[in-house]
């Protein structure tokens, strides 16, 4: 051999240190058991330590602790490269393991490479390329990583950066974690690993087996499964969809809750509740809503919508039920009412209209005004009242007044008013038109009948078992059977003192012409004004003016030497562009490619 290469052996039985390397407090000290080489193609002050049967070699530097089975050590460059079993740690809390790793004593930069797997308290962290910056305390990817943590499930992401300081991930394309009760995407996830807060930026989706949950900025908390949710978010919850300007989630309690601006879609049910305050309990299949609350059927001709202070929806999707108490309305384009409750059932398409009982004072109760319909210019009311659909054509079927029903209307030339009283009011409907009413058991009737060219003939006022009242087109067909007793009076002969039932109350000024109606009566509405998460913080390089500048000054300890950190960021912005390179190797003042580094 023509001597290029010279051999230093020697055997320790204990650790040795190798003092001419130890001098400076601050440079990288090695401890080991083994030998050494040096080898002159590689140039002077660089030396080559293998290990002993026995022990690892031990590299400590500033509060950092690495074992491998080889190390190549850069004196002028304060640099190492470590091989095999590569064990690097810092503390208590940090420990890495890859099968090979660089560390440059000067910058505090480390770069590790194969089956690299950093340890913290809460969470392991394995990728294949793995850079860590001790002065900021950040470890950073660039080609997928895997964390995983058992309370929350496993994240993976093209790009990640763990910030020791924080215990805190900030994950970025293509992240995806995977619970066994959910999968969670974005575009970008912050993930603390010490309380298993989640924050998501960009358009993000959590399914689970019974719920998909979309959002553009949310929280989620992993250890408690609960979230909150503020820009563009919905909840899928079994075939209903709840959007609003904020959503909050619990998925222990199948309970989902939101505020202002609420949308409840029932896509079986065709039907829909607006509100600005919604909870949603899955297991109880219940929806409640409030402030300004506004439930719509959807039907293939003309809505049905009804208003209250409170709506409730409850029932499986085949069976659902909509109750809406407390000044409620309804309306629809031939048809509208109020109540004090309305309570509808989707599955046969009966609505009844009712007043609850309210205890005032003492044990008094207090009734507020009857339940009213109106529909083509007639006012019916009652103690309560039905409304039967048919749920396969969508229309109308017919209507029934229970106790005390009384149905007005207008007579079209005059002041007065048409009216027929008794029990019992049943009317039937055709293409969502009242055409026949029946008024049964103690009926009473007040009438201005008129002849063909409208003249008024007189005023019915009659008695009778029951009463048949038929509309064609704007003719209304009277017909009295069984009567009591009764006449047709000339109006001159007729008290005006007479010509209205006791119990009439003509509520036209009531009446719901529009959705915009229904609305009318409530008090101002002051939304609560929506708190929001932490300030999205745009992600900053890794590879930043700090870490050029301590990189740039490593390379000018020895201007004779490769600039060895300088390699590291080479490895970093590979895959950056052109001109990002010539900047980065600009500022460095070094060749970032080097046949020396190859």
């Amino acid at each position: 051999m023509n001597l290029i290469i010279r051999y230093i052996f020697s055997i320790a039985c204990c650790f040795a240190t190798l003092l001419s390397y130890s001098q400076e407090p601050k440079k990288i000290r090695i401890e080991y058991s083994g030998f050494t080489v040096k080898d002159s193609l590689t140039g002077p002050n660089i030396v080559t330590f293998v290990r002993s049967d026995q022990s690892q070699i031990h590299i400590v530097h500033e509060g950092i602790d690495m074992w491998c089975d080889k190390a190549i050590y850069y004196q002028n460059e304060d640099f190492i490269e470590a091989f095999s079993d590569v064990v690097m740690k810092q503390g208590d809390s940090i420990n890495m393991t890859a099968n090979y790793v660089e560390y440059s004593g000067i910058t505090q930069l480390a770069f590790a490479a194969g089956d690299v797997i950093l340890n913290e308290p809460q969470s392991t962290l394995t990728t294949d390329t793995l850079y860590f910056d001790r002065t900021k305390q950040q470890a950073y990817y660039k080609s997928k990583g895997k964390v995983v943590r058992d309370s929350s499930g496993t994240i993976t992401s093209q790009i990640g950066r763990y910030y020791m300081n924080d215990s805190k991930y900030r994950f970025l394309k293509d992240v995806v974690l995977v619970n066994p009760e959910y999968t969670l995407k974005t575009n970008q996830l912050d993930f603390y690993s010490e309380t298993g807060h989640a924050y998501m930026y960009g358009p993000s989706t959590i399914d689970g087996e019974t719920s998909k949950i979309y959002c553009e900025r949310g929280f989620y908390d992993t250890n408690n499964d609960t979230g909150y949710f503020i820009k563009n978010s919905k909840i899928n919850y079994d075939n209903r969809l709840v959007e609003g300007d904020s959503l909050y989630f619990d998925r222990t309690k199948n309970f989902a809750s939101a505020t202002n601006n609420i949308k409840v879609t029932d896509t079986i049910n065709k039907s829909i509740i607006k509100g600005h305050y919604a909870e949603v309990f899955r297991a109880k299949d219940s929806v409640f809503i409030t402030k300004r609350a506004l439930a719509i059927t959807v039907q293939e001709n003309d809505s049905l919508y009804i208003h209250a202070d409170t709506l409730m929806v409850t029932g499986k999707p085949e069976h659902r039920i909509t109750r809406a108490y407390f000044n409620a309305k309804l309306y629809k384009s031939d048809m509208s009412g109020k109540a004090d409750s309305i309570h509808a059932d989707h599955k046969s398409g009966l609505t009844q209209l009712i007043n609850l009982k309210r205890l005032s004072t003492g044990d008094a109760f207090s009734i507020k005004r009857k339940p009213v319909i109106w529909n083509l210019g007639n006012q019916m009311t009652g103690d309560s009242i039905h409304l039967i659909s048919d749920v396969v054509k969508e229309q109308l079927d017919s209507l029934k007044v229970f106790d005390n029903a009384f149905l007005i209307s207008k007579d079209t030339l005059s002041d007065g008013f048409n009216q027929i009283k008794g029990q019992k009011l049943i009317g039937l409907f055709k293409d969502n038109e009242l055409y026949n009413v029946d008024i049964i058991k103690n009926a009473e009737i007040i009438f201005y009948s008129r002849d063909d060219n409208d003249t008024l003939i007189g005023i019915n006022k009659s008695k009778s078992g029951r009463i048949n009242l038929q509309f064609d087109g704007s003719y209304k067909i009277v017909t009295l059977l069984n009567q009591i007793d009764g006449d047709i009076y000339p109006e001159s002969q007729f008290p005006k003192n007479a010509r209205k039932f006791r119990g009439f109350d003509w509520r036209g000024d009531e009446q719901p012409m529009s959705i915009e109606d229904l609305f009318s009566e409530d008090p101002p509405l002051n939304l609560p004004k929506i708190k929001g998460l932490a300030p999205f913080v745009k992600d900053e390089e890794f590879v930043d003016e700090a870490l050029i500048k301590r990189i740039d000054s490593a390379g000018k300890k020895d201007k004779d030497s490769v600039n060895k950190a300088g390699r590291q960021i080479k490895k970093i912005i590979k895959t950056k562009d052109k001109k990002s390179k010539k900047d980065v190797s600009k500022k460095l003042n070094t060749p970032l490619i080097n046949k020396k580094d190859n």
